[in-house]
């Protein structure tokens, strides 16, 4: 599995890693994700989802099912 939000669609950035110098090597600027469990009570059931931070806080103020709903719908999530 990528390393991509299932919530969100946040994914890794590239950059570049600044010396002193000024010499400028690539490099890459993750997400921050998680593996988390979340009950699903429309279902009655647990499923795991790979979130950031940002998409823990878009489940606590929206609620799982309005955000599985915007997620599906994106195409973030093909099957919950």
């Amino acid at each position: 599995m990528s390393r991509v939000c299932q919530v969100t669609g946040k994914r890794s950035m590239v950059g570049n890693n600044v010396s002193h110098s000024n010499l400028k090597t690539k490099r890459k600027f993750h997400a921050n994700l998680f593996n988390k469990k979340f009950y699903y009570p429309e279902e009655d059931r647990w499923i795991t989802l790979k979130v950031s931070a940002a998409g823990l806080r878009n489940i606590n103020k929206k609620g799982l099912a309005a955000v599985l709903k915007e997620a599906t719908a994106a195409g973030l999530i093909n099957k919950i």
